[in-house]
């Protein structure tokens, strides 16, 4: 059995683990920073869970490091995997690779590829937001001059900042919130990108259709 074949079939015994990993981190990550009034038990409790499920993510990155075979150049050729693996604000993402695995074991998948794309970039944008929106909130409430003092503040930031407006009006002032929004930029322009450029060859592909049904005239209006 080659190495790819292995590695597929731990991608496919793993994927259930670690989308709930990566729901549990939601959940607990989500709790500890929304409702600091719990007791401390409480919180040492959800810190512990968000540290199994780092363990959970560290595991699988050591197995698919151990079946490529490629030792260091693993860390390079695969350098979207170890960011991930390092930043836990993209473990949630997790959960839209769960959702494409469910899908599969179901049989072909009812949507197109284009259709797949766009809900896949929809669901991560999602996920990221919230995610993103967590973290700055945690980084900016209280702190000096913030205009993020509110989670809902911290939402229409993310929000404004995927969707590349940047209105103003509510901006990180701490460095690990300044830090985060430029992550968040990034991955805004990636997301925009594979939507806009699903969507435009969807409509290319659907107008050539039609002109060729047309015998290579243009649709009527």
């Amino acid at each position: 059995m080659d190495a790819d074949s292995r590695t597929q079939r731990w991608e496919g015994r793993a994927a259930l683990p670690l989308g709930i990993a990566s729901l549990l981190y939601l959940g607990c990550y989500a709790t500890h920073v929304l409702a600091p009034g719990l007791p401390p038990l409480v919180h040492d409790v959800l810190r512990a869970v968000t540290g199994a499920a780092w363990a959970v993510f560290v595991v699988d990155y050591a197995v698919h490091w151990r079946l490529s075979g490629r030792g260091p150049g693993f860390v390079t050729r695969h350098w979207l995997d170890t960011v991930v693996m390092l930043l836990p604000l993209l473990w949630p993402l997790r959960i839209v690779r769960l959702y494409d695995v469910v899908l599969r074991r179901r049989g072909r998948p009812r949507l197109s590829l284009y259709a797949r794309v766009m809900l896949y970039a929809g669901l991560s944008a999602v996920l990221l937001g919230f995610s993103s929106a967590l973290a700055v909130y945690q980084q900016e409430r209280g702190a000096p001059h913030a205009t993020i003092r509110t989670f809902g503040d911290s939402v229409w930031w993310a929000c404004s900042t995927l969707a590349t407006v940047g209105y103003g009006d509510v901006t990180p002032v701490t460095p690990g919130g300044r830090t985060l929004a430029v992550g968040l930029m990034v991955c805004g322009l990636a997301l925009l990108g594979a939507v806009t450029g699903s969507f435009s060859s969807l409509m290319l592909r659907r107008f050539s259709r039609e002109e060729d049904e047309n015998g290579g005239r243009p649709p009527e209006v």
